[in-house]
């Protein structure tokens, strides 16, 4: 309760005195029972004795007066004791739950607004990927041992203290014996807890991993497919799984075992209790009327306040599991809401100045980033840029460009020296100020999953339309978003993955530019433009740089040439600075880039010299890669599965079901057996015979032993047996779920309502939820039937008429078990919706954090999340009102009840001449069998959790693919080997859900095989699509994409993808290994470390490797954040080469790169494409001049094609891109 509001401490304060109140009425029942034992059996004993004779007595009408008389007042007593409890409960459910509700909204919202807060190096160390397996599991687990278990857990404690005081105060010395297995039942129950607890951390931290497994792989799911990397994705995942379920079957053995034996040494203490408790009234009954301390009336309420406590205190075990499950959660939890970050954006520490001017400078700054502390990155940097000056950074990839980024927006610290802003230092001024005076365009711009408008505007939270408008035109995207349907309103898909490599980067320019920042950095800003949109958004950079401080980082010198200052990086240092015209004339390092660079340019032969006019086209205005409509997509609405449908999911563990549940009607039949029992003890305390008496006490304390080693073994097999079978059907759910998840066409996760946070958290809570409706909740329910059954079965035998009216309060309580359900189903449905949108947004966040850093967005995001929590809050309180009603009837219906059963039972005695153990045997066989439905009724909403999320996971098991994976025809498929022939013939191509939408709109190429090809257009104009469509990551509509005269779609799609390399413009590296992720372009196989090598030298990454300390071993972080944009793609191209594909799929390949690593990488990748099929997109025409074929794609068809020079006599499109590219360069 560490989170707890003042309100919410006066909700729990008032909760606890109604519960308390509640739990004193278990000994007072007690109290009022013994007291009517005792008038029955000692004081009417013989007078019915002489009645039931028909002995003549004057006095039988005064006898059956009182008789009568007692019972009234028992039941009077019973009722008033009965509104106490409803009236009790109701108020601590209602108040306990109110301040549940609230503190775990305050304790998400904090632990999301932790993660937010914490600084960039302690995502570096921490896997950002948990976080969303620690807000769905962990806060609902935590949640649960905040709420109304808490409630019933104190009730039947303070049930346990005061039935104990109760029978020390009316007999201590047969009140001892009874609690002689007290100390070691308190110790089994402690060790339980611990361990479980223990081992719930275990299980957590598994699940955990799990996840960051499951997030990793949404997020990169195209790279996942694309080099067939989903069974082992797959089993990466289930690994986790296996670790999980290994914890919690260990988890059911200790729990199983430790209640076996609590309810084993509860009935040991009956039966010692009776046999102790008997021989002390028989021994008393030789006394003086006025020395008899035990009577049958003391033994009775003394035991029973023993036997209340002791099932009071086991049925509080459950809830003892949940609490330890819940401070394990908790702990994780904490710890993260309670790190203080070096560097916090929301702090309000640090100066604001009054105005940001501009100047920024480096003074003999050190910097190693923290999870790599053995690699120098920067090593003693000085540098000055002054306000309103444009400044570029060269040098090559990993020199320290984009650190110096980092260190300048406050992402890190330096180790030594400091960075200065308008000459004071960083770590003196608010993080936040900082941060809203620099506006960033990324070398990898990330967008978010809603409309381009609120992407823009999350540049400037107060932003107008039009100010939105006036920075996008700025960008040169205006026009492309004007012609979408839907204009600016159109959503991007997750990480924009609806919109082209141009128009994602434009709408990034337009959302640093709406801040008017005083500083502006651009890390690569035009790298994935085409060459018409670069021209337009240089000019308009430049326009917008002035008057700006502004830094640049560029591979291609050609966009910096006109900076005021050039500094060139190398190894961490500055080696040269100066402008372009004076660092030309040092011979230096400078002008050998320079150099390098334009000889690529030339290198195709004479330019033409002749002016030409460009045409003004913008074809991604007209075509554009639309996210799915969600609304108009596919949707169903999830229905709650029969529990037969659950069971069958479990049958492969039919044995521990079969058994398990053979266990659950034996654990069911002990109420009823008890209540048998005590009935005929009951007939046999009234005895006159002491001899007899003995007799059957002896007999019937061996009946209570041997029922409590039954019912103990029983209850330890149950809770072992279901923990086996429910812990497999979780691992064997989560793994085919996310195995089906991975088998879904990419359409499918383009999805808004299947992001990557939507997917993590219906994997984590609906596999996981199935399991409250197999397991031990199925065994609760058929205990309870079990209990209900043989209470029944004995109430008939003995006694059918009071029989009936016992079981006529049955069906009254079950009505109160399905209103609670249904109140709870209803709670539960909403509540998991908002929890999956909310987590969701937090995945969201969290992935993109530095973005998110960037822009400022912190508590856009958190209010984001917490809005769309706080409706089920309020939601949940209106309908705990009702959940304290029904389970206040539930608890108080024993009450009536009872005294209802007592009331004709007495009358029964003195119509038709019953014994008074009859009255006892029926009502305690049937009464007790309703306690124990009301028992299940707390964990009845864990249940219902649990059919409806069967019912969603039914539903994605049984969705089809719309790409559908072609089974193999034939051995030839198997061992098919592509010769690289490809044919797009009048290929069309449209989302399902936009079909006014044409991307391609009856293209046809052929490439042959061996043959390098590029593909050249405009943004957004089809090109992307064509190498989408040949992958099968999508089908053409109309005509056809085929292989060697095959069709695509007529092959398996392992074998179709096996035989194809992608590198594409924003590589998805994992948090894995560099060795790792080079191997995984070769998932069919184990790779060799030499091949991995050979590969990495191939791709000019082997030398940056092997200089790290941990070399191929490295771990690249979370998306590879640990290397450099260039070192990155270098990486992935080694993944591509490894798998020695027959067709190379080159989307922007080398746009990452700088000059040096160019001019390497791209004589590397023509050596890969000889003998291979090799299709390149670059908007650098300068790399793909030596290509065979060049295909130019507008308006989804080819309108021109031919090599670079047939192309550029044409004089069309080709020509004028060309012409001014050149211009450019």
């Amino acid at each position: 309760y560490s989170y707890a509001s003042t309100k919410d401490k006066i909700c729990i304060a008032f909760g606890i005195i109604g519960v308390m109140i509640t739990g004193c009425t278990a000994p007072a029942n007690t109290l009022i029972f013994g007291s009517l034992v005792d008038s029955m059996v000692t004081q009417g004993g013989d007078a019915f004795q002489s009645y039931a004779n028909n002995e003549e007595l004057s006095d039988v009408d005064v006898v059956l007066k009182w008789f009568l008389n007692e019972i009234k007042w028992f039941a009077i007593y019973s009722c008033i004791l009965g509104v106490i409890m409803f009236v009790g409960t109701y108020f601590s459910i209602m108040l306990f739950n109110i301040a549940a509700h609230s503190q775990i909204l305050r304790i998400r919202g904090k632990f999301f607004q932790s993660i937010l807060n914490q600084d960039i190096a302690w995502y570096d160390l921490n896997q950002s990927g948990e976080f969303a397996s620690r807000m769905n599991e962990d806060l609902t687990k935590l949640e649960e041992g905040l709420g109304e278990k808490v409630v019933m857990f104190v009730h039947f404690m303070v049930g346990f203290v005061g039935s104990t005081i109760l029978a020390l105060a009316k007999g201590w010395q047969l009140a001892l014996v009874c609690m002689a297995s007290l100390p070691v039942t308190f110790i089994v129950v402690g060790v339980v807890a611990m361990i479980t607890g223990k081992l719930a951390k275990e299980e957590m931290a598994a699940y955990a991993k799990a996840g960051a497994v499951a997030e990793e792989v949404f997020g990169a799911i195209r790279t996942v497919v694309g080099f067939g990397g989903e069974d082992k994705e797959v089993n990466r995942y289930s690994t986790n799984l296996v670790d999980a379920r290994k914890t919690n079957i260990k988890k059911s053995f200790f729990a199983g075992l430790g209640f076996g034996l609590l309810w084993f040494f509860i009935y040991a203490t009956y039966a010692l209790s009776f046999w102790y408790g008997i021989g002390l009234i028989v021994d008393h009954k030789a006394l003086p009327p006025n020395e008899q301390v035990y009577t049958a009336g003391v033994m009775f309420t003394v035991f029973f306040s023993v036997m209340m406590g002791g099932m009071s205190l086991g049925a509080s075990s459950p809830f003892i599991e949940s609490f330890g499950i819940a401070k394990g959660a908790a702990a994780k939890v904490f710890q993260i809401i309670e790190n203080k970050p070096l560097i916090n954006p929301l702090a309000n520490t640090g100066d604001i100045p009054a105005k940001c001017q501009g100047n920024i400078s480096f003074q003999n700054v050190f910097f190693n980033y923290p999870s790599r502390p053995d690699v120098n990155v920067l090593q003693g940097i000085n540098l000055s840029v002054n306000q309103g000056e444009v400044v570029a950074l060269v040098g090559s990839s990993g020199c320290g460009k984009s650190s110096c980024f980092q260190l300048i927006q406050r992402f890190y610290d330096p180790d030594k020296g400091a960075v200065l802003l308008d000459n004071r230092k960083l770590n003196e001024l608010n993080v936040n100020w900082v941060r809203q005076n620099i506006g960033v365009v990324g070398q990898e711009p990330v967008l978010f999953g809603t409309s381009i408008l609120e992407n823009i505007r999350y540049g400037h939270e107060e932003a107008t339309v039009e100010d939105i408008e006036n920075a996008a035109k700025i960008a040169n995207a205006h026009n492309f978003i004007s012609n979408l349907p839907e204009g600016y309103n159109t959503l991007v898909g997750e990480r924009g993955a609806q919109m082209s490599g141009g128009q994602k980067q434009r709408i990034a320019i337009a959302r640093a530019l709406v801040k008017n920042p005083k500083i502006l950095l651009l890390d690569e800003a035009t790298s994935a433009l085409d060459t018409a949109s670069e021209a337009k958004v240089q000019a308009a950079l430049e326009t917008a740089s002035r008057g700006r401080t502004t830094i640049i980082v560029a591979h291609r010198l050609s966009t910096i040439r006109n900076a005021d200052k050039i500094i060139v990086l190398k190894d961490g240092q500055v080696i040269e600075q100066g402008g372009h015209s004076e660092l030309m004339k040092l011979s230096g390092h400078y002008r050998t880039l320079v150099t390098t660079q334009m000889a690529n340019v030339e290198r195709d032969g004479e330019m033409t010299e002749s002016t030409v006019v460009v045409q003004d086209y913008d074809e991604d205005a007209k075509e554009v890669d639309f996210i799915p409509d969600e609304d108009k997509n596919e949707k169903s609405k999830a229905k709650s599965l029969s529990v037969w449908e659950v069971i069958k999911w479990n049958s492969r563990e039919w044995p521990y079901i079969v058994f398990g549940s053979i266990c659950s009607i034996l654990m069911g039949a002990a109420m009823p057996l008890f209540g048998l029992l005590f009935g005929e003890i009951v007939g046999v305390v009234a005895a006159p015979d002491p001899v007899y008496v003995r007799q059957q006490t002896d007999i019937y304390s061996l009946y209570f032993v041997l029922t409590g080693i039954l019912v103990g073994a029983a209850t330890f097999l149950q809770i072992w047996l279901y923990g086996i079978a429910g812990e497999y059907l979780t691992e064997r759910l989560r793994s085919k779920a996310f195995g089906h998840m991975l088998k879904q066409e990419i359409a499918w996760f383009d999805d808004k309502a299947n992001g990557t946070g939507s997917l993590c958290s219906r994997l984590s809570a609906d596999a996981a939820a199935v399991q409250g409706a197999t397991g031990q909740r199925v065994g609760n329910v058929l205990s309870s039937i079990s209990t209900i059954c043989f209470g029944i079965g004995i109430a008939m035998y003995y006694e059918w008429r009071l029989g009936f009216v016992a079981l006529a309060f049955t069906p009254i309580l079950i009505v109160g078990s399905y209103v609670d359900i249904k109140l709870m189903k209803q709670k539960n449905l909403g509540n998991g919706s908002a929890l999956e949108k909310s987590t969701k947004i937090a995945v969201e966040a969290v992935g993109n954090i530095r973005t998110v850093h960037q822009l400022g967005r912190e508590k856009m995001f958190y209010k984001m999340y917490v809005d769309l929590l706080e409706p089920t809050v309020k939601k949940a309180r209106s309908v705990t009102h009702l959940r304290g009603l029904v389970y206040g009837f539930a608890r108080s219906f024993f009450f009536f009840a009872y005294a209802a059963c007592m009331v004709y039972g007495g009358q029964l005695v003195v119509d038709d001449n019953i014994s008074i153990g009859t009255v006892f045997v029926v009502t305690q066989a049937l009464m007790m069998g309703s306690v124990s439905i009301a028992q299940t009724l707390a964990f009845a909403p864990n249940f219902h959790d649990g059919m409806i999320a069967a019912g969603k996971v039914k539903d994605l098991l049984e969705r089809k693919p719309k790409v559908l994976d072609t089974p193999l025809l034939s051995n030839d498929d198997k061992t098919w080997d592509a010769e690289g022939y490809i044919t797009f013939n009048k290929t069309k191509f449209f989302y399902p859900s936009r079909p006014a939408s044409k991307i391609l709109q009856g293209l046809n190429l052929q490439i042959d095989a061996g043959q390098t090809v590029a593909l050249v257009g405009a943004s957004g104009c089809g090109k992307s699509t064509c190498i989408q469509l040949l992958l099968r990551f999508y089908d053409a509509t109309d005509g056809y994409v085929s292989i060697d005269g095959k069709a695509v779609t007529s092959m398996t799609l392992k074998n179709l993808r096996t035989q194809i390399g992608l590198v594409s413009q924003e590589p998805s590296l994992f948090d894995r290994t560099i060795a790792e992720n080079i191997a995984y372009g070769d998932n069919s196989r184990d790779v060799s470390q030499d091949e991995i090598i050979d590969a990495a030298k191939q791709a000019n990454i082997h030398n940056f490797v092997v200089s790290l300390p941990l070399g191929y071993e490295t771990r690249l972080g979370n998306k590879g954040t640990q290397l450099s944009g260039g070192q990155k793609q270098r990486v992935a191209i080694a993944r591509a080469l490894i798998r020695k594909p027959k067709i190379l799929l080159l989307d922007e390949a080398t746009s990452a790169l700088d000059m040096e690593s160019e001019k390497v990488v791209q004589e590397a990748l023509e050596v890969a494409s000889k003998g291979r099929t090799c299709i390149t997109i670059a908007h650098r025409l300068s790399t793909i001049v030596d290509a065979d074929v060049i295909f130019v794609i507008n308006m989804g068809r080819v309108v021109e094609q031919g090599s670079h020079k047939e192309l550029l006599n044409l004089r069309g499109f080709y020509h004028s891109l060309y012409t001014l590219q050149s211009g450019i360069q």
